[in-house]
Formats: C-alpha cells, sequence, structure tokens
C-alpha cells in the first residue's frame, strides 16, 4: 500500500471521525462546543461564549480521536501491506525478520534456537502521569473497534450506517463519562487497573502474537513443521510494580504487597481455568469411532485415583470422550488449588510448572497417535497462556530506595546495643567488612517479636510477606529486589542481609542493582565486578543460574546530565557491564527504566532494540511500561500485537546478530564522546546557573503536580524542594506541558555547533555515519521528535509566568539559542530539512497546534489564579486545581507525550 494512499485514507478518517463527534454534538444542542471543534483559528475563536470545562473536555476529546485514527491508519498499513506481499517491510515484525535470516544464510535451526531463547518481559507500572479512568479506557476499546470493524469493505450500507450510529452514541456516552480521577486514586485502584490488562487484553494478544509468528515463518517459505511447537515460541512473562515498588511510597505497605500477591495468582488461576474449561468443552473426541491411547488411558486412571471421589465424577461425566476427561480431571486439581485444599498432595497442583508437564505430555500424546491438528488447535493457546501467566499472573518485583535500607540497618544495630549503629555514615570499607561478616554467620541478629524502627520493620515485615508466601504457594511470582540509587557494594550487600535475616538468601530471588544518575552508570561496573566476585553471590549463583539482571534508569540519568549524556552514557555502561558479566562466567540482562517519552527511553520498540550495543541483549529485555503509556502501546490488540511482536523479534535479531560475531564497525567513538561531554556541560551549566530552580518553579507546572491527583505516589521522594529530590517523572512532565522540553534536546545543539567549528572533520565522518550506526540515527531523530514537539510561542507564554524579567530573559536566551541551533544542525546532518523528512509528524500537529493554544493559555491563566490564592486549604483553590489536572490531561492527549 503506498504511503500516499494511506495520507489520505488517514485524512478520510480524520473527517469522519469529527463529521460524528460533531454529529454527536450539535443532537445534545453543544453548538457553541461544535463551532470550536470545526474551527481552526485560535484567534477566530470566542472563548467567552463557553465554559472553560467545556473546552477542556472537548478538546480532549478531540485529540484522542485524532490518536486513535493515526493508530488505526497505521494499523491497517500494516494490515495492507501484509495483504499486497509486502509483509517483510513491516518495520519490527516477526516477517522482517525471518527475511533477514534467510537472506544472510540463517539456517531453519539457528531461527528456531533464537527464537526460543528470547525472554521478552514488560514490567507494568503506575506513576504520577496517568489520569484517565479504567471506564474511559474501556470506551477507547469500543471505539477502536468500531473503526476497525468499519474497514471491511463487505459492509453493506446499512450495516456501514449502524457503525456510524454506534460511534456518535459511544462518544456521547464519553462525553458524559469522566475523564479523569477527581480523587487522588489510591494503589488499589492502580491495581485494578493493571489487572485489567493482565487478564482482559494480554491472554489475547499473547494468542495473536503467536498466530503472527506462525503465519509470518509459512509466508517466508519456510518449514511449517517446524513453528507448531510451543516449546520453540518466545518466552514472553510480565511482570508488575504496583503494590510492590516502595521507592518513596509511603502507602506501599507489607500488607498492600501481600494483597497484591494474593490478588495476582487468584486472577491466574481463574484465566487459567477459563482455558482449561474452552478446551474440555471443545476436546469432543469419541472413544466409540477412534482408538484410545494406551498412555490416556493410563493417565486418566491414575489422575483419578488420586483425586478420589472428585476424580471418579469427572470421568464419569463423558464416559466415551477420554481426552475431555483427561481435561476435566486437569479442571479438578485446579480447582483443589484454587480453594487451598492441600489436604493430599496429588489433589492438587504445587506449581503451574506441574500443569505444564501433565499438558505437555497430554500433546505428545496426541501426535503420536495421528492427531496433530488437535494437538495445535485445542492445546497450544492453553500451553502458551500456562507459560506465561502461570499461577501468578506477573511477578512482583520489590523496589527500595539505599537510604531506606541504611537506615534500617541503623535501627536495627541500635536496638541491638552496638554503640557505633550509624550505619548510614560508616566508610564504604567498615560497611562491606561488617556487612560480609555476618553474612558469613548463620545466626540472625533479628528477633519477629520485636520493634526495631520504621524502616526496619517496615522492610523486615515486606520480606516476611514474601517469605510466607513462597512457604505457602513457591517463589514464582516474586520478582527482582531493585535497590534504586545504587551507588557502592554494601546497597547490595545491605539487602542480602535483609534476606538472611527473613530465610530468603537460599531463594532464587535476583538482588538487581539500578544505576541511574551519570555518576552511577560510571560507577556500575565496578560495582557489579565487585558483586559477582562477593562469596554470597558466588554461594547463590547457581540457583540463579549465573545469570544476573541489572536495572538501567532513563529518568534520573536524563534530569542528571541532558538527554545526549544520558543516552550516551546509558549505551557505555551496557557495553561494560556486559563484558564484566563476562569475565565472571555470568550472563546479564538489563532491565531497562524507560519512559513513555522520548527524553526517558521511549520510543519504537525495533529501533529502540537496533539501537543496543551488539552482545548486550544476551536473549531477555525487561522493560517499564508506566501509566498511560501502557493504553497507548496495549490498549487496542491489533496495536499491542505489533508492540509486543516488535519486542520479541527485536530481541531475538539482536541474539543472532550477537552469534555472527560481526566485526566492530568503525563507529565514531570519540566523536560521540566529544557531543556527550559539551552537551553535559552546556546541560549543567543551565541547570547550574543562580536562579534556575526559581524559573523552573514558575515557567512549569511542577507547582501543580506536586499537589495533583494524578497518581497515588509523591511527587518527590523526601518532600524537600530540591531538584535532587524531586522525581524524574514530574521534571520531564512539567518541562513537556510548557512546550519547553528541555529534556529532550537540550545541549546538542551547542555540542553539534561546537564540534562543527572546532572539528569540520569530525563533524563530516558524524553526517557519514548516521545511516550506518542505528544508536546515532535513534538518538538524533528522537531528539529532533522532541524538537518539533516544542513550540517558540507556547515557550514564550510559559516563561512570562516568571516575572522577573531579567531572569526570565537569562534562561529563556540560552534555551532558545540551543533549539534554533540543534534544529539547523540536525538537517544539515540529514542533509534535508525536517518538514520534508517528518512529514507525518508535522501533519499530526498541525492537526493539533491551534487547539493546543487554547488549552496553552488556559492552563497559564489558571496556574496564575492558583498561585495567587495563599491559603492552601482553600475550597477554592482546591476547585482550580481540579481544573488545572482536567487541562493537564487534555494537553498530554494533544501532545501524545507525557512523563
Amino acid at each position: 500500500m503506498n504511503k500516499n494512499n494511506t495520507f489520505k485514507k488517514m485524512i478520510n478518517d480524520r473527517n469522519f471521525i469529527m463529521d460524528c463527534y460533531v454529529e454527536m454534538l450539535a443532537r445534545i444542542n453543544e453548538n457553541e462546543v461544535v463551532e470550536l471543534i470545526k474551527n481552526n483559528n485560535f484567534s477566530e475563536i470566542d472563548q467567552g461564549k463557553l465554559s472553560s470545562d467545556k473546552i477542556i473536555q472537548s478538546l480532549s476529546i478531540y485529540f484522542q480521536l485524532m490518536t486513535m485514527v493515526e493508530e488505526n491508519a497505521a494499523t491497517q498499513y500494516r494490515r495492507k501491506m501484509e495483504n499486497q506481499e509486502e509483509i517483510y517491510s513491516i518495520r519490527g515484525s516477526w516477517a522482517e525478520a525471518f527475511k533477514l535470516w534467510k537472506n544472510q544464510g540463517i539456517t531453519e535451526k539457528e531461527m528456531l534456537e533464537s527464537i526460543s531463547k528470547t525472554h521478552v518481559i514488560p514490567v507494568l507500572t503506575a506513576h504520577p502521569t496517568e489520569a484517565k479512568r479504567v471506564t474511559v479506557i474501556e470506551i477507547h476499546r469500543e471505539l477502536y473497534l468500531l473503526l476497525v470493524k468499519r474497514e471491511n469493505t463487505s459492509l453493506s450500507k446499512l450495516e456501514q450506517n449502524s457503525i456510524e450510529e454506534n460511534i456518535i452514541n459511544l462518544l456521547e456516552r464519553w462525553w458524559r463519562t469522566g475523564e479523569i480521577h477527581l480523587e487522588k486514586p489510591q494503589i488499589e485502584d492502580e491495581r485494578a487497573n493493571i489487572i485489567y490488562y493482565f487478564t482482559r487484553i494480554f491472554p489475547a494478544v499473547l494468542a495473536r502474537s503467536d498466530e503472527q509468528l506462525k503465519g509470518s515463518w509459512i509466508e517466508v517459505g519456510l518449514n511449517p513443521d517446524y513453528i507448531k511447537n510451543p516449546d520453540v515460541f518466545p518466552k514472553i512473562n510480565f511482570g508488575n510494580w504496583v503494590g510492590g515498588d516502595r521507592d518513596g511510597h509511603p502507602f506501599v505497605t507489607p500488607s498492600i504487597t501481600q494483597e497484591t500477591l494474593e490478588l495476582l495468582r487468584k486472577n491466574a488461576l481463574s484465566l487459567i481455568k477459563k482455558q482449561l474449561v474452552n478446551a474440555a468443552i471443545k476436546f469432543s473426541v469419541s472413544a466409540i469411532t477412534n482408538p484410545v491411547p494406551f498412555k490416556l488411558s493410563e493417565m486418566i486412571k491414575n489422575q483419578s485415583e488420586a483425586l478420589g471421589t472428585q476424580g471418579k465424577k469427572a470421568v464419569q461425566r463423558n464416559s466415551y470422550e477420554p481426552c475431555r476427561q483427561y481435561v476435566n480431571l486437569l479442571i479438578v486439581k485446579l480447582e483443589n488449588t484454587i480453594s487451598n485444599n492441600f489436604a493430599d498432595s496429588n489433589s492438587y497442583f504445587k506449581s503451574s510448572q506441574e500443569l505444564k508437564e501433565d499438558l505437555k505430555y497430554f500433546r505428545t500424546i496426541l501426535i503420536e497417535n495421528g492427531m496433530r491438528g488437535l494437538a495445535e488447535d485445542l492445546l497450544f493457546s492453553l500451553e502458551r497462556a500456562v507459560s506465561c501467566f502461570g499461577f501468578h499472573l506477573a511477578w512482583l518485583d520489590i523496589r527500595q530506595n539505599s537510604t531506606f535500607h541504611d537506615k534500617a540497618v541503623s535501627q536495627i544495630l541500635k536496638a541491638n546495643g552496638e554503640k557505633n549503629f550509624d550505619f548510614e555514615n560508616w566508610n564504604e570499607e567498615k560497611r562491606v567488612t561488617y556487612l560480609s561478616e555476618l553474612l558469613e554467620n548463620h545466626a540472625t541478629i533479628t528477633d519477629i517479636s520485636l520493634h526495631y524502627g520504621p524502616e526496619a520493620d517496615n522492610v523486615l515485615d515486606c520480606y516476611r510477606v514474601i517469605r510466607q508466601h513462597i512457604n505457602k504457594y513457591g517463589s514464582e511470582g516474586i520478582g527482582s529486589f531493585i535497590i534504586s540509587m545504587t551507588r557502592k557494594l554494601s546497597d547490595l550487600l545491605a539487602v542480602y542481609f535483609l534476606m538472611k535475616e527473613t530465610q530468603l538468601l537460599n531463594t532464587a530471588i535476583k538482588v538487581v542493582p539500578l544505576f541511574e544518575t551519570i555518576e552511577d552508570l560510571h560507577q556500575g561496573p565496578i560495582i557489579l565486578d565487585q558483586f559477582l566476585q562477593h562469596p554470597t553471590t558466588l554461594l547463590r549463583a547457581a540457583k540463579l543460574n549465573y545469570q544476573q539482571e541489572v536495572m538501567l534508569g532513563y529518568s534520573d540519568s536524563n534530569k542528571d546530565g541532558g538527554t545526549i549524556a544520558s543516552k550516551w552514557n546509558l549505551y557505555q555502561a551496557e557495553q561494560k557491564i556486559s563484558e564484566i558479566a563476562l569475565k565472571n562466567n555470568f550472563s546479564v540482562y538489563f532491565f531497562h527504566g524507560a519512559g513513555g517519552t522520548i527524553s526517558r527511553g521511549g520510543g519504537k520498540y525495533h529501533r529502540f532494540l537496533e539501537s543496543m550495543p551488539t552482545n548486550t541483549v544476551n536473549g531477555t529485555v525487561k522493560i517499564t511500561v508506566q501509566g498511560e503509556t501502557i493504553a497507548q502501546l496495549f490498549g487496542n490488540p491489533l496495536t499491542a500485537t505489533y508492540n509486543l511482536n516488535a519486542l520479541a523479534s527485536g530481541v531475538a535479531k539482536q541474539t543472532i546478530l550477537a552469534k555472527q560475531k560481526v566485526d566492530k564497525q568503525p563507529f565514531p567513538i570519540e566523536i560521540m564522546e566529544y557531543l556527550s561531554q559539551k552537551s553535559f556541560t552546556h546541560y549543567r551549566d543551565l541547570i547550574e546557573t543562580p536562579g534556575f530552580i526559581s524559573f523552573f518553579g514558575k515557567a512549569t507546572c511542577i507547582d501543580v503536580l506536586e499537589r495533583s491527583k494524578i497518581g497515588s505516589r509523591p511527587a518527590r521522594r523526601t518532600g524537600t524542594r530540591t531538584l535532587a529530590d524531586l522525581r524524574a517523572i514530574p521534571w520531564v512532565f512539567s518541562w513537556n506541558l510548557s512546550r519547553i522540553s528541555i529534556t529532550g534536546w537540550y545541549g546538542l545543539g551547542s555540542a553539534l555547533k561546537s564540534l562543527k567549528s572546532e572539528k569540520p572533520k569530525a563533524f563530516e565522518s558524524l553526517k557519514q555515519s548516521l545511516n550506518e550506526w542505528p544508536f546515532l540515527k535513534f538518538l538524533v531523530i528522537q531528539t529532533e521528535t522532541n524538537l518539533i514537539l516544542s513550540n517558540k510561542e507556547m515557550m514564550a507564554l510559559y516563561a512570562n509566568l516568571d516575572e522577573a524579567t531579567a531572569e526570565r530573559e537569562l534562561f529563556m536566551s540560552k534555551i532558545r539559542t540551543d533549539y534554533d541551533d540543534c534544529f539547523t544542525l540536525i538537517e544539515e546532518l540529514f542533509e534535508e530539512p525536517a518538514l520534508i523528512r517528518r512529514k507525518g509528524q508535522y501533519d499530526n500537529i498541525l492537526w493539533r497546534d491551534e487547539k493546543l493554544k487554547v488549552l496553552h493559555n488556559l492552563h497559564v491563566e489558571y496556574i496564575k489564579q492558583w498561585r495567587a490564592i495563599k491559603d492552601e486549604n482553600s475550597t477554592e483553590k482546591e476547585q482550580i486545581l481540579t481544573k488545572l489536572l482536567s487541562i493537564i490531561n487534555a494537553i498530554s492527549s494533544g501532545l501524545k507525550n507525557t512523563g
């Protein structure tokens, strides 16, 4: 399908959905709103005729409809390519990977090996930039499905009219539904939202993803028989932070963690039961017309006897249908597992692995007896669901800040009568020596009946909850213990000590450093080297299969050093950490703490993975999917399937690439180092200029975000007003809302300008490498995307909130200069204006900008009113805060770009 045709189709779809929207508004007599939606000239809009509430709501829905149309256009474009035998051209698809491998002479055996070793772990988190209610997300899904249904060209005129009427009615429901949380959401609300995705969205997406892999394999001309075994498909699991992430989140208590683990298990077992029941309904193979395999009869007999009366009843229900009998026995065993009926060790599943083995053996019997089609049709998706969701639905990671652990250890030492109990202020050598001695000694120094202090009690009780859950159900639902702000070896050993005190050291729970700031990324390889060589790590290594997880923080490194230095230091850290792990006979995989915005590591999954250094993916990628990004990437089945496939195929491609032992290409490392250092210096000069924090606090809505009702987590870790304490998510979010967006580009303009003037040959070399080095191209394109989303007119609007003229002009002069330099020099690198290269993005902005201006002006006006009210507890101030939250939500929808 021609891209121009796609573009025309998208325009038609935009016009159609706007016609539906306008028709709905007209029917309910919202005539002033109709004028606002139809008018695309900011200066001609008479805002006096409309209440601010209606302006905000109408434009928020408008932007979301635009995004939906664009998403649908991308999906339909991929579908057309599949139909027109251009399936290989779909970037990020399995077909693209298979075609590439065939051309490179990769054997089918090597392909299957790479696919089977691929492991992707999307981790869902709730962060303070998500304001939409689950109800609205569900309306989005209904509307998207109607848009997809409308694509069916065989529908009659009457059927098309019916779809249009359904869309208009759905839009009215949306109009009359509250868009955002008017009360600050509780952890329970965020958890329910996450579980919704795990139970309602991802099971269907997993099945679609597998179908696309299988179909692409066959379409490319590879042997169909090789791709019918679920064991060779990518390993896909999900992670969850809601209820486990306690870094700066006082409301994530041990009881919340316990509830979360129980809820995840309950929902997983319910999901698996539904799939088993569905399989039982369809397994109608008759023993009268089909010989019953001896092995199947034996299995039915053994399972039935183990289940006693329950087993006998299950078998009697379908006397001449052995396959159905066997699946019914599995259902009985699972029901016992659900009801915690653990009286007989053979009457329930101790883990999902047991069910997985039973299903695999059943599949083997069917295939051996000529029923391969039934095995593939009825067991494949069931086996994959058990493999993916198990009895835990998603792994729950436990994250806490290293400073919190330090306080906990100090409190334990003080309660035990240690004279020098101030562990937080010990030097590193003393800390490591002391912790190592404690770890060598099997005796514990804590008592479950004693109170040690708020931090110590919290972390010990949390770990005891984990221990109790493992004692009862096993460890398959427990993720990693992640230490935010890991800055030295003792930060990791402190967690070992706390695990020892709660009998968790002998489990396979991974202790994971999180390297966040630029300095932490530099120190990361050294810390990991010490950690992997520590006696306790070596004692645990076999249990962990000599595998180490390392988390990388995109947000704090960006806040610390700017986007260019952040990305380059992350790239280098991945290389060095991988080398350190290899030296110590460990395999390392990275947990990318990326956000939705480009400045926090967002972007297309396939491009993200292609930009990784060679030999650093190692078959596994774990990555956060945060807040509103969950709905953007996985809110509807087709987009979700594409993104999951892009993630899995991208990992598989990196695995193949590593095995090819390609000689390292002469990428301009020294030039990149130069750009990183220059941009870092320029960025630090900006944020360290006296008055910058004051300017930031006035020219952005950070103070509003700190008081907002968007997420359950506070915007600051400790509540102090410093840049260091501010969470990186609201830092990015606030700049983006002001359209200043320095987190996405500031520093590169100055760095490129210096490079061109001081080292013109190096600048030309960089230009030549742009299309050869995926990391460089991804970095520059991401930066340019942020530049396009910025807006100089709106920058000035928000900057004027700072009434200190000299201060304002000082910072805006620096920002405008770097913005202009960045745009000019990126165009020079590509040798073509952005307006030509980025036509699609400019078109998207064109449909939004005038209406965004309306919201930005309202935003600024209400910020002024809100700040003018000095009584923090006044009703009026609270009412304006709610209004501001609505505007923030609407602007986010317009930019498709939040925290």
